[in-house]
């Protein structure tokens, strides 16, 4: 096998594979075959020019995957998308009680930023806090949200 490949690989094989990778990248959606192809494409290229051994195109391949998935990674991914939907809250988000909250009861709050999808909440805490008072996130219980006045 090893042998079939090293004589009958040829250049327009890596080049198809290329186009055949970036091609999957359609159905996938995520950027990340992209530069798997374009890899396997400047290795086609390569082949061309200079003549390369079995060995050396794989590690070319390998080198210039690793180099697009550091970079997409790195510079590329959105990052707006861990941060968006559902998930869009941190411990750090900052409100405001709209209705008082008497100590281990419920209250109403409004948050600065949507906290999982909308900005208005019921909300609890361990102490009282006035109307009016300014609150940060301690903890979210499915559906409720601990809160603690600044």
């Amino acid at each position: 096998m090893l042998e079939y490949l090293t004589n009958d690989l040829l250049w327009w094989h890596w080049v198809v594979f290329g186009i055949f990778l970036i091609t999957s990248e359609i159905f996938i959606g995520t950027f990340f075959m992209l530069g798997l192809g374009v890899a396997a494409m400047i290795v086609g290229v390569s082949d061309n020019l200079f003549s390369l051994s079995l060995e050396i195109k794989l590690i070319l391949w390998i080198t210039l995957s690793l180099i697009s998935i550091f970079l997409w990674f790195k510079y590329l991914k959105d990052s707006s998308v861990e941060s968006s939907g559902q998930s869009n809250y941190s411990l750090t988000t900052l409100g405001t009680v709209e209705e008082a909250i008497q100590a281990n009861d419920r209250g109403k709050v409004k948050f600065d930023t949507p906290v999982l999808g909308n900005t208005v909440w019921h909300a609890t805490s361990k102490e009282d806090i006035a109307e009016g008072s300014r609150i940060k996130i301690v903890e979210v219980k499915g559906q409720l949200i601990v809160v603690a006045a600044l």
